[in-house]
């Protein structure tokens, strides 16, 4: 089975058929995916803001990792459930679209971005966490991660412009 193949057939499941022809199924679909977005990235852009040191620079990059990660994460599931729901409605249209692509491509950039940061950039945190000048490395994560997630939402507002 091809990947157009399967975009077909999830266009045709009651799910996908009810996203594109409910009366209300599309619009609630977005604003839910829109209020996710508004929840995930823009906690995310804040901490990504400290670890750039741009913003809060006495305000300890551990405790603000604990504080705005859960509202991240939620944010980010209610985020991927509602775009799922959303592709299945539109899944040949996004398939063939470059936006989406993009979308797609970024999105594994913020993963693997967030990963290395994890790995490896955070290691040394207990000599960069609070008091000291950001390192050059953490800014690079953290201006990454905002350059990638706004790379994700503007291809995703052309998906919008182009799809439906």
């Amino acid at each position: 089975m091809s990947i157009l193949s399967l975009c077909e057939w999830l266009e045709n499941t009651p799910v996908g058929v009810s996203v594109r022809e409910s009366m209300y199924g599309f619009p609630i679909l977005v604003a839910i995916h829109v209020l996710g977005l508004t929840v995930s990235v823009g906690t995310l852009i804040w901490f990504d803001l400290r670890l750039a040191g741009v913003s809060m620079p006495h305000c300890p990059i551990s405790s603000m990792y604990r504080r705005l990660m859960p509202w991240t994460l939620v944010g980010f599931g209610v985020m991927f459930v509602s775009g799922a729901l959303l592709f299945t409605g539109f899944a040949t249209r996004a398939y063939g679209s470059v936006y989406f692509r993009i979308k797609l491509t970024a999105i594994v950039l913020a993963g693997i971005n967030a990963l290395f940061y994890h790995l490896v950039t955070e290691r040394g945190i207990a000599r960069w966490n609070a008091g000291v000048p950001t390192p050059t490395p953490v800014k690079f994560a953290g201006v990454i991660s905002i350059v990638v997630w706004t790379i994700v939402i503007m291809s995703g507002r052309m998906m919008s412009y182009t799809i439906f």
